[in-house]
């Protein structure tokens, strides 16, 4: 019976890694439906490639730091319990490689490609994992000291802070330092609309973010007698709830409607365990404003150039998710309780101090040393033609 469990867990923790690899292509049409049409290429090979370099960073290190653990043993000895550690490595990888998806689509259309995937490498290896192990592997005793100081530990279930809230900050440190892109914004004050190239491919990358987000949250069980129904309904019900005031608050907007729902998403992953549904509900909705109002104040007033307002979606909304957890997994709220407003604050807090720190860190060095972005006439000409000398639209001149 032992065998059939540690099989049954495997394949379970194994289907969560299939759709959350699956969410990586809702990442790469959602950027590629936003960008104009000269980056479309470079929307799809850059979210590949940072995968692929994810994926060596993260197992050759970042999970050793996360975890303590590596894979240099014999492959016998890493086939024992079914393969168990392996897969949970592959499903644990896929978030890991969600930081890199994250940064992608605020710095798009004018980054250079090679210094993006060095910031990648860095980024999966050392950065990202420094927080998962303090946050989900109770690292350098900071769990211990919250749970001391305020009753309970830092409760992240599926990755609000750790996943989305850190490549939301860590997105911003890279957007502030790229610039915003050529023309977007006048010397006078003018703001240059840079409209979606492709609303159809947008809501696409939507559509397959959100389905893959159940096996995101509720896989984060990582065994199969730990699944709760309730994590479902609660990942649901903020979807809702995004979808519904980004409608309503974005006046109709397509692009506001669409990443309504991954605002939601994104808010419940830390209390999806714990919320009442009614709860999740309101944390979604909560979200969703938070992604309409911070895109325009960003985009519009600060003229900050987040070509997919990933800091609003992914670093806010991740951030509120956090703190939302405490508040709307209380009983007093109709939750199960077991979290502590306090702890989850400040675990959020050092969640961002870290990702703003590495990303400076980080892309500052590369700034320096090799130039984050490309110059006048490549952006000018798109991405598509500079990096990867070919079209999305061949025998159509992106550039008109």
């Amino acid at each position: 019976m032992e065998a059939l469990k540690t099989a049954n867990d495997t394949l379970f923790i194994l289907l969560g890694a299939i759709m959350v690899l699956a969410m990586h292509a809702g990442f790469a049409f959602l950027e590629l439906g936003t960008v104009r049409a000269k980056n479309q290429v470079n929307a799809l090979v850059k979210i590949l490639a940072d995968f692929a370099v994810s994926t060596v960073a993260y197992f050759i290190v970042g999970y050793w730091i996360a975890y303590g653990a590596n894979f240099f043993g014999p492959a016998e000895a890493l086939a024992a319990k079914s393969g168990y550690e392996l897969v949970k490595f592959f499903f644990l990888l896929t978030f890991a490689a969600a930081i890199p998806a994250i940064v992608s689509g605020g710095i798009a259309e004018r980054a250079k490609f090679g210094p993006q995937l060095v910031a990648t490498l860095f980024l999966v290896a050392l950065v990202y994992p420094l927080f998962e192990r303090i946050a989900w592997n109770g690292g350098f005793g900071v769990q211990a000291w919250l749970k001391a100081s305020f009753g309970e530990e830092f409760h992240d279930f599926a990755g609000s802070v750790v996943v989305h809230a850190v490549g939301g900050w860590i997105g911003l440190i890279a957007v502030l330092l790229l610039g915003p892109r050529t023309g977007r914004y006048g010397k006078q004050g003018q703001i240059a609309a840079h409209p979606p190239s492709s609303i159809p491919f947008l809501a696409l990358g939507a559509w397959v973010l959100a389905v893959g987000w159940f096996g995101f949250n509720v896989m984060s069980a990582q065994t199969i007698d730990k699944i709760s129904g309730l994590v479902a309904v609660n990942s649901l019900m903020a979807m809702v709830g995004g979808t519904l005031v980004a409608l309503l608050v974005g006046r109709n907007d397509p692009g506001f409607a669409y990443n309504g729902p991954l605002a939601g998403l994104v808010a419940v992953c830390a209390g999806s365990d714990v919320m009442h549904p009614l709860g999740a509900l309101a944390v979604g909705g909560i979200a969703g404003a938070i992604f309409v109002y911070m895109f325009t104040l960003t985009q519009n007033k600060w003229k900050i150039d987040d070509v997919l307002g990933v800091w609003p979606l992914h670093g806010l909304c991740g951030a509120w998710g956090g703190v939302a957890a405490g508040i709307f997994g209380s009983k007093a709220l109709g939750g199960i309780g077991g979290v502590a407003f306090a702890s989850q604050l400040v675990g959020t807090l050092i969640g961002i101090l870290i990702a703003v720190f590495g990303a400076a860190i980080v892309y500052g060095a590369i700034k320096n040393f090799a130039g984050l972005r490309l110059d006048a006439e490549e952006e000018y000409n798109g991405a598509d033609l500079t990096i990867h000398k070919i079209s999305a639209t061949p025998g159509l001149d992106p550039r008109a």
